[in-house]
């Protein structure tokens, strides 16, 4: 079975590959969308969050391979590599994974033509999207059940942002 997607527009933002992955909260950028595609867009600017659906492009045929990993952001929280668990590529955000597919949820801050200004960007300049959906209620879940590694990691970054935001208040 062949499968083939085609880009209906592309990331672009001002910020370097390292200043996003270091980024908790993503960073602001823009989609750009291709001119064929600007009518799909009507009505999208009265939602204040949109799903994009992007292709990681700078994923290695390599690190396509990767089935086990572990959730290395955590390390900037003060946990050693050693400490965290390996788990399933599937149990993961990890860009490595056999079809680079990224999913994220990006606060919409208005629409220009075929130009949609988002925050909370976690994907580098010139990543190609391949699809846009609305956030809308039906699709949030309340009682949602994670494993315990993964509320210590949820911790660790609500007390970091406490920090900075403390030190960036003062």
């Amino acid at each position: 079975m062949i499968i083939e997607l085609r880009p209906i527009g592309f990331i672009r933002t001002r910020y370097s590959d390292d200043q996003i992955r270091s980024s908790w909260e993503g960073v602001e950028g823009y989609i750009e969308i291709f001119e064929q595609y600007v009518a799909g867009l009507r009505g999208i600017e009265d939602f204040s969050h949109i799903i994009v659906i992007a292709y990681l492009h700078k994923v290695t045929e390599h690190q396509r391979k990767t089935l086990i990993v572990k959730p290395r952001r955590a390390v900037r929280l003060g946990f050693s590599l050693e400490d965290l668990p390996e788990i399933g590529v599937f149990a993961s955000d990890s860009p490595h994974r056999p079809n680079p597919i990224a999913l994220s949820i990006l606060e919409l801050i208005k629409v220009d033509r075929n130009i949609l200004y988002v925050k909370n960007l976690d994907l580098f300049d010139g990543t190609p999207v391949l699809d846009i959906k609305p956030y809308t209620p039906s699709r949030r879940i309340d009682n949602v059940r994670i494993p315990s590694w993964v509320k210590l990691i949820e911790e660790r970054i609500r007390d970091y942002k406490q920090i900075n935001s403390a030190t960036h208040n003062k």
